[in-house]
C-alpha cells in the first residue's frame, strides 16, 4: 500500500536523521481535503496519508526552508517544479530528499460538491469510486469522472529524479489527449478570445491566491506590489485585472509544469490554466523543450546566444 510505504519511508529518514523535516499530506479539517503536513520526528509518520485529494503542490514551501534538509513527498508535477527550480539555482543540490509517488490523478472537490445534493460531511475512497455521505445522503460516484482538467491529460505522472519511488512507475501513454482546453481556445477567434479573457479575468478579486500556491513565483515582491515603479492600481479596474493575469503567465513561460495549482486555488473559480499551458504549448513547438523533463536544459527564455534565431528583427 503507497500510503504505508510513504510512512514507513518517512520514519526511516528521521530515525536516521537524514532529513530534518518531512513534508507530505496530513488528514484535512474537511471531507474531499487532505491538508500540507510538516512532521520533524519519526513519531509522526503514522500521521501521513496518500489518497486522490492531496492536491497541493508542495514544492511551492522550499522557498521559506532553506536552512533545513528537507525530504518532499512528490508527484510528476511537483518534481517537475522542483527540476525548474533547480535550474533557477532556489536551493543546494543536497538539500532534498524527494519521495516520489507515481499519481493516480487527483479528484475536483468542487466537481464532487456539485454532483451532489446537501453538504458533504464524509467522504473516502473505496477502489475507483468515491463515497460521500451527508446527514441524509450516501451517494457512491465514479473516481475517473470527477478529475481535474490538468490532471486528465497529464502524462508524466511518474515523478523525474526523485530519490525513491514509492509505488508502481506509470506508464506514459501517447494516446492521451494533451492541451485540450488550449486546443479548444484557438480555435475561437481574437474576438471570440479577448471576450472570453475579459469574462475570465473580470472576477477577480486579487487574493492573490494563485500567486501563492505557485512554486515559481517566489519573487520577494512581486510587481503587483511594488510601488517604485507603480505597475498597477489597487482597484479592480478591468485594466488592472487584465494586465495582472497576463503578465503572470508571461511570467510562467517554459517555467510552469502544469500542476493546476493556481486554478484549484482560486475561490472565484477563474480559468487560469490555458493561459499558461498555451505559453507552455509555444515553447514546445517552437523550442522542443517540457518544464522539468531534463534538469540539465534551462528554459529557453532565460538564455542567450550568439546565435539566436532573429527573425523578428526587421
Amino acid at each position: 500500500m503507497v500510503q504505508q510505504k510513504i510512512r514507513e519511508k518517512a520514519r526511516e529518514l528521521l530515525t536516521k536523521k537524514a532529513v530534518d523535516l518531512i513534508i507530505g499530506f496530513g488528514e484535512g479539517t474537511l471531507p474531499l481535503r487532505a491538508t500540507p503536513l510538516f512532521i520533524r520526528s519519526h513519531e509522526e509518520a503514522d500521521r501521513l496519508i496518500w489518497n486522490s485529494f492531496c492536491e497541493n503542490n508542495l514544492s511551492t514551501y522550499l522557498h521559506k526552508l532553506s536552512q533545513f534538509k528537507v525530504g518532499l513527498i512528490v508527484k510528476g508535477c511537483d518534481a517537475r517544479s522542483i527540476i525548474a527550480l533547480s535550474l533557477e539555482k532556489r536551493f543546494k543540490p543536497d538539500q532534498l530528499f524527494l519521495i516520489g509517488v507515481p499519481c493516480q490523478r487527483m479528484v475536483d472537490r468542487r466537481r464532487v460538491k456539485k454532483a451532489v445534493k446537501g453538504e458533504i460531511l464524509r467522504a473516502h475512497e473505496q477502489g475507483d469510486q468515491i463515497i460521500v455521505e451527508g446527514e441524509d445522503f450516501k451517494t457512491t460516484l465514479k473516481r475517473d469522472d470527477f478529475l481535474y482538467p490538468s490532471c486528465q491529460d497529464c502524462i508524466h505522472r511518474t515523478p523525474i529524479k526523485a530519490d525513491v519511488l514509492v509505488g508502481n512507475p506509470v506508464e506514459e501513454s501517447p494516446l492521451i489527449e494533451t492541451h485540450p482546453e488550449v486546443k479548444e481556445f484557438e480555435k475561437k477567434s481574437s474576438e471570440e478570445r479577448w471576450r472570453f479573457f475579459e469574462k475570465e479575468s473580470s472576477r477577480c478579486i486579487r487574493c492573490y491566491a494563485c500567486r501563492e500556491v505557485c512554486p515559481m513565483c517566489y519573487c520577494a515582491e512581486c510587481f503587483v506590489d511594488s510601488s517604485n515603479p507603480k505597475w498597477m492600481e489597487k482597484g479592480l479596474s478591468p485594466q488592472d485585472l487584465e494586465f495582472y493575469h497576463i503578465v503572470r503567465a508571461y511570467h510562467q513561460t517554459g517555467r510552469c509544469s502544469g500542476c493546476g495549482a493556481c486554478e484549484r486555488a482560486c475561490p472565484m473559480e477563474i480559468r487560469l490554466t490555458y493561459l499558461t499551458q498555451k505559453l507552455n504549448l509555444d515553447v514546445k513547438e517552437l523550442f522542443g523543450f517540457e518544464t522539468g523533463i531534463d534538469a540539465d536544459v534551462p528554459p529557453p527564455l532565460s538564455t542567450f546566444e550568439i546565435d539566436d534565431r532573429q527573425e523578428f528583427i526587421k
